[in-house]
């Protein structure tokens, strides 16, 4: 699966330490990031990642591009709430856009455990039989 990772300064620790946890499973899959959490994530776990632009240079819109391609399976975008950010309307696009693809997202930690589990039992495999014409 085609996993995107993204996470807002105040929560870039948090996507670290999360990828540390979760490396086994992770590993398993094609990774992007936008540029700094995919470099965070890289240097901590060794996880081989293809890094965009940092997200406030486009790197976001990258990712968003693929989801709208229909080229990732599943994202992580660990949100930081309490600030306010320049580009949340993109951020709101990009969330509308998995809802069209039907894309699981995790925007806090609690809910990427869900999938992460949920990946790891195989119950988002259905992704990859939609995406494939088998369905």
């Amino acid at each position: 699966m085609n996993i995107a990772l993204i996470a807002h300064d105040a929560k870039k620790e948090l996507m670290v330490q999360f990828c540390i946890a979760y490396c086994g499973i992770l590993s398993r899959h094609n990774l992007c990031a936008t540029g700094t959490t995919g470099k965070l994530v890289s240097e901590a776990t060794g996880l081989n990642i293809t890094r965009y632009m940092s997200g406030s240079q486009g790197g976001s819109q990258q990712i968003a591009a693929r989801v709208a391609c229909d080229e990732i399976d599943l994202l992580l975008y660990f949100r930081d709430p309490l600030t306010v950010k320049a580009n949340e309307p993109n951020e709101a696009d990009m969330l509308r856009l998995c809802d069209v693809r039907s894309i699981p997202v995790a925007t806090n930690i609690a809910t990427a455990e869900v999938l992460i589990h949920g990946l790891e039992r195989g119950d988002l495999d259905w992704r990859e039989i939609v995406r494939d014409g088998g369905m």
